[in-house]
């Protein structure tokens, strides 16, 4: 079964997603035949990169609401990461553009690490609020999951999968995506939002039941001409 999950680096919900959607797959019984990619999303495209605006300031301003009420709305995100193990530091995480840890994120998928370096640019986001759109500190983390940092350093500087990052967008237009994380299993069923584990579990076992439940073969007449292994009747 192969689930994609199209989400952005700097959504909240994403990561409490994702964990949510890891602990239905700890229940389920045949998570090792799971195939999990993830797809790029951007909330904000036009995200500037190296602002002076705390995360606070930035919600207030997409809202149209006061500093404090963006505090709050924070504040109150913080304590439903902790429901999942989550340790969000949300007063000091940096908003940047994350096309550049998007397509980084595609360089790791060449080499089977693209769930590994998701994980790790989002625990750097939201856990050690480092600035995942600055190429050092992007280097830096590649190099933490395997990946030579050199390569990574000029994959960033070319511009390398830009375009996948752009197709990921495509397709989540095309398939009417309209807010992250959106997950979708075996090109079936959609899941979206930070649902409870237990139904991403439940959506787990519809699919690999309905996958795998095949009517058996009938047979309509068995008195034809046949070979067998070792013979052929005349």
């Amino acid at each position: 079964m192969k689930v994609q999950i199209w989400s952005d680096i700097v959504c909240p919900f994403c990561y409490i997603g994702k964990r949510r959607y890891e602990a239905a797959l700890q229940q389920f019984d045949h998570k090792d035949d799971i195939e999990m990619e993830f797809k790029s999303f951007q909330l904000d495209p036009n995200a500037e990169k190296g602002t002076d605006k705390d995360l606070h300031q930035s919600l207030a301003t997409k809202y149209g609401v006061s500093y404090e009420e963006g505090k709050a709305m924070n504040d109150r995100m913080t304590e439903q990461a902790k429901e999942v193990g989550l340790d969000y530091h949300l007063d000091h995480a940096i908003p940047t553009n994350t096309e550049d840890a998007h397509r980084l994120s595609y360089y790791a998928k060449q080499h089977g690490k693209m769930n590994q370096m998701m994980e790790r640019i989002m625990h750097a986001y939201f856990t050690e609020s480092l600035d995942v759109g600055d190429h050092e500190t992007l280097v830096k983390l590649a190099g933490e999951v395997g990946l030579d940092q050199e390569d990574t350093r000029q994959i960033l500087s070319d511009g390398a999968f830009k375009q996948e990052v752009q197709v990921d967008q495509q397709q989540a237009a095309q398939i009417g995506v309209q807010g992250v994380p959106f997950f979708v299993f075996n090109q079936k069923y959609a899941v979206s939002g930070a649902q409870p584990t237990e139904t991403f579990l439940e959506v787990l076992e519809k699919v690999w039941k309905e996958e795998n439940e095949q009517s058996p073969i009938q047979m309509i007449n068995n008195a034809g001409e046949q070979c067998t292994d070792d013979n052929c009747d005349i």
